[in-house]
């Protein structure tokens, strides 16, 4: 451990640790030109944020190490982070926007969409666009009928019995001409579609010449399907190059970050982020994204960033790497859109906040909002689902589902009181935090039964019902639903969180009945 007048005036990586022992455990990285300057400023400010008074109150000593320049602290700032996991660090938690389509490694292998790292094989990506990489998956897969069950089953599925698969499990085709297939998935994802069709082309000839007009047909429908993904990737292939455009506000302690993804002149998709406020969250936000994602052709951003940030991009790219601040032009109009995008998302939360409140009269906007949903297949593989919306969107982490355990047949009624009782007998017991709005998929009787529950464990939240067919709102105590229609904004919001509850309830349902088919 130093002093900090043993700190140099170069740049390099300080280490905060919670002990001044050399063992104890790092909780923040970072990167500065100066770190002597750098780090004094921590103990010298008066007015930090929480946060950041949070890690100044926990440094119990400082550690650091010099490099020759800021692009170097940038590379070394981004191995430590990966490394110690720092629990004050910004974590950034990657999507299936990264992933990539995956031939497996197996004697007949399968198609999947995962990311790198992920199994043995063939991997094509990452894809800047969930759709544009779910739309070559699926003409690939359907193409060439290959497989994507996890294991031969012992009989066909219906994927089969639709013509999306060429029946591997039950001996519908051999080894050799599976292994032809999957190689002509290879060169279609590797972007060679010209010369596979050229070549399929041929065969179909020679196919409908030997009289053996089922294969011929399914080449003509494998050439169809390619010409249509060749024409894909040739639009692709005409446009300029591609582009990323960040921007930002901040609210309160808060930052939030929109990132669209712009692919040769085209917009593919946004990513959005939070995270806490702090100095240096920008740079630190570019570091490690960048560090995960491959840095675009030209960043368009609407402030200057530090040159060493441009030459750490360099670095990664392996070429120039172009930051813009556009003042007027297409960019600048990319640049706002991307600045609207991100006040709708951040305030137009707020106002389905605010539009629940008053609709339903409560004391305060419902910020945690926990949903409940039944399913069942005719009485039998009954579950129930728990979504939580924390601030206008899913919070998945806190997501949850039950397999009925006390109720038989589908008795919907005691199956939502099972549930309601479980999930808030748990948290009271473990003392932690109730939501501030509870829904129930259903109608009156539904929210009755719950109601009983939450009143035998003195549990006090609001509570409403939404019945589907008129989406009707029922409130305890009411016999009536409120007058609020259906295609107002509150009564809009609280059918996204219901049917996401259903959709989390169905999933789990198909998966049971999944697993009893398999066994």
């Amino acid at each position: 451990m130093v002093s900090l007048d043993s700190l140099p005036h170069l740049p390099g990586c300080y280490l905060f640790r919670d002990s001044p022992e050399e063992w104890g455990n790092i909780i923040y990285v970072g990167k500065a030109r100066d770190l002597k300057k750098r780090v004094a400023n921590y103990f010298q400010k008066q007015n930090h944020s929480p946060r950041m008074a949070a890690l100044v109150a926990a440094i119990k000593g400082v550690d650091f190490i010099v490099t020759n320049t800021e692009v170097e602290a940038l590379l070394l700032e981004n191995t430590l982070i990966k490394k110690h996991q720092p629990r004050y660090n910004i974590k950034l938690k990657d999507s299936s926007r990264y992933a990539s389509i995956h031939l497996t490694d197996e004697q007949f292998p399968r198609i999947r969409i995962s990311r790198k790292g992920q199994g043995q094989g063939s991997f094509y990506g990452p894809f800047v666009s969930a759709k544009e990489r779910g739309f070559v998956y699926q003409i690939v897969r359907k193409a060439f009928g290959l497989r994507t069950c996890r294991r031969l089953p012992k009989r066909a599925c219906l994927r089969y019995h639709l013509g999306h698969c060429s029946g591997p499990c039950i001996g519908k085709i051999s080894k050799r001409d599976y292994q032809a297939r999957v190689e002509r998935a290879k060169s279609a994802l590797s972007g060679r579609t010209a010369e596979l069709i050229g070549s399929m082309r041929e065969e179909m000839a020679i196919r409908a010449g030997r009289q053996d007009f089922e294969r011929a047909m399914e080449l003509r429908d494998e050439i169809n399907a390619l010409e249509h993904l060749q024409e894909r990737q040739r639009v692709e292939q005409n446009r300029k190059y591609d582009q990323d455009v960040l921007s930002y506000l901040i609210d309160g302690e808060s930052v939030h970050l929109m990132l669209f993804k712009v692919y040769r002149g085209t917009l593919t998709g946004k990513e959005e982020y939070q995270f806490p406020s702090s100095d240096d969250f920008l740079e630190e936000f570019i570091v490690q994204y960048y560090s995960e994602n491959e840095p675009p052709e030209e960043l368009i951003v609407s402030e200057a960033i530090d040159g060493s940030l441009v030459d750490f991009l360099s670095h990664l790219k392996g070429k120039k790497a172009r930051v813009t601040i556009p003042r007027q032009g297409e960019k600048r109009e990319l640049l706002l859109l991307a600045e609207k995008n991100l006040e709708i998302s951040v305030f137009g939360d707020q106002a389905k906040l605010v539009s629940l409140q008053e609709a339903l009269r409560l004391p305060r906007k419902p910020e945690v909002i926990e949903c409940f949903d039944i399913s069942h297949l005719a009485g039998s593989f009954a579950v129930g689902s728990m979504v939580q919306f924390r601030k206008g969107k899913p919070d998945k982490t806190n997501y949850r589902r039950y397999r009925i355990r006390d109720v038989q047949g589908g008795d919907d009624f005691a199956s939502i009181a099972e549930v309601v009782r479980r999930r808030y007998s748990r948290l009271k017991k473990e003392n932690k935090e109730l939501p501030d709005l509870i829904v129930i998929d259903g109608g009156a009787g539904q929210l009755s039964s719950a109601l009983k529950e939450l009143r035998e464990m003195r549990v006090k939240v609001p509570i409403i019902s939404l019945a589907k067919k008129e989406e009707e709102i029922y409130l305890p105590g009411l016999a009536e639903p409120l007058n609020i229609k259906k295609s107002e904004r509150a009564s809009l919001y609280l059918q996204e969180i219901r049917d996401e509850a259903h959709r989390f309830a169905l999933a789990y349902n198909r998966l049971l009945r999944k697993k009893a088919l398999s066994e």
